[in-house]
């Protein structure tokens, strides 16, 4: 493909394959989502952005876009490639306590600069995905987001680049409609090359977590549920089961065997942490505990997400309950005894905050769901075959407690139809986002994603 004419209208590099910095300049976080763009544009500014929308749009091009790499739905095969990882700048204003950001800035970064003026975003668990993906996805706090809801609900303002190539400055008083869409609707409706969003006023926590041996799985699992049954906004928690490998990258006391990981979060005082954590912490013998006072810089060690690129195969499904029969399904499908290729079966604490609508409503759905489930492993690309009965099973035998919806943040390479990414919201919402939709991308370029079709 002759990118000449490419070239010639954007400062930032256009590569095509076999082109020296292709595969660097192509590369996700998730290995399993290699992809051969027909070409790649290596955005340096918003008229970057816009004249590849242009050319890509003249030509009839799907379009895909990456920033940091996470949360690609599917390889980018036949699309341009427009990469905002250059788009990195952060302001804050601690008196409007809201951060402006580009639209590759990774949540750890932006923690850390609104930490200096006694302010914090919504995470979630992992630091280095970016503020923007995973806030139009409705990015669910794993530390905050019982206090404070979901983090497209504290978004104030965007500027988007549609697939006219304009752009557009949008908030709750211009164009609502695309405003609405975006927070929640992902990247089906533009480029979003910059977010406002609000800080909320915290600097520290009682918080970590507590890893057990597999052989106390069942009691950590009750002392789970008793712990979230009648916990505060302030509290929340999250247990999962892990087969580590026995590589060096693991931490040694954990390597090659059944673990039970209690992650914990509390945002009142440290006494009153430790006392609501007291039964759980009892549950079992740890073997690792490292919950106490903490920074909220130092969220990512709660979770302790991988951080380097793997082939990532995943599946999740919200619950409306987690009762003791729904452990019992868990364990015998994915239990202590039970042989399988996953790493990792995570229940999340919901509700609170989450449960709640904002005051400027967004297209997030589900918000009635109590817990999540989320099963992942890793291997080599192309082995979505080999482990899709090992992930959808033990999924399934919580299907008595499902909800039927998904999150779209949390969508794997195995959704990628619109009958799957319907899932993600409520039939109104989904039949909105669709008019919206082809308002704005009437032609659909923006479908290299978990993909939200026009109306016909």
């Amino acid at each position: 493909m002759s990118t000449e004419t490419l070239a010639a209208l954007v400062d930032g590099p256009v590569l095509t394959p076999g082109d020296a910095g292709y595969e660097e300049e192509t590369a996700t976080w998730n290995l399993a989502m290699i992809g051969r763009p027909v070409a790649a544009v290596g955005a340096t500014s918003t008229e970057d952005v816009r004249a590849a929308i242009r050319y890509a749009a003249e030509r009839d091009l799907p379009i895909a876009v990456t920033a940091t790499g996470h949360g690609q739905a599917r390889p980018a095969d036949g699309a341009l490639l427009i990469n905002l990882r250059r788009l990195n700048g952060i302001s804050i204003d601690a008196q409007a306590r809201t951060a402006t950001v580009g639209a590759a800035v990774e949540v750890q970064d932006l923690v850390d600069e609104a930490a200096k003026h006694g302010l914090a975003p919504l995470a979630g668990s992992s630091p280095n995905v970016g503020v923007v993906g995973y806030t139009l996805g409705g990015g669910l706090s794993s530390t905050l987001g019982r206090t404070y809801g979901w983090a497209a609900d504290h978004v104030r303002a965007a500027e988007i680049v549609t697939a006219d190539g304009v752009l557009r400055r949008i908030d709750a008083e211009t164009e609502p409609d695309l405003f609405w869409a975006i927070r929640g609707g992902k990247g089906n409706f533009g480029v979003v090359t910059s977010l406002t969003v609000g800080l909320v006023p915290v600097t520290r926590m009682y918080a970590g977590g507590i890893f057990f041996d597999g052989a106390d799985a069942r009691p950590v699992f009750d002392a789970f549920r008793r712990l979230v049954a009648d916990a505060p906004d302030a509290l929340t928690a999250s247990v999962a089961l892990f087969r580590f490998p026995p590589l060096p990258f693991v931490p040694e006391p954990l390597r090659g065997r059944l673990t039970v990981h209690l992650r914990y979060t509390y945002l009142g005082s440290a006494e009153d942490g430790a006392a609501l954590v007291k039964d759980a912490r009892a549950a079992g013998t740890p073997i690792i505990d490292a919950v106490g006072e903490m920074p909220y810089t130092g969220f990512a060690a709660i979770h302790a997400d991988p951080v380097d690129p793997i082939p990532a195969y995943e599946q999740g499904a919200l619950l409306h309950d987690f009762p003791a029969e729904a452990v019992d399904a868990l364990f015998d499908a994915a239990g202590p005894g039970v042989d399988t290729p996953v790493l990792a079966f995570e229940i999340r604490q919901l509700g609170g905050a989450l449960s709640r609508e904002p005051e400027v409503p967004n297209a997030v759905g589900h918000r009635g769901a109590r817990f999540s489930i989320f099963a992942g492993t890793a291997g080599e690309p192309g082995m979505e075959e080999l482990f899709r009965e090992p992930l959808f099973g033990p999924v399934r035998a919580l299907a008595p407690w499902a909800t039927g919806g998904r999150q779209i943040n949390f969508l794997s390479g195995y959704e990628t139809e619109a009958a799957d990414v319907a899932t993600a919201y409520e039939p109104v919402t989904w039949e909105r986002l669709r008019r919206i939709k082809s308002v704005y991308d009437p032609r659909n370029l923006f479908r290299v994603n978990y993909n939200i079709p026009p109306q016909a």
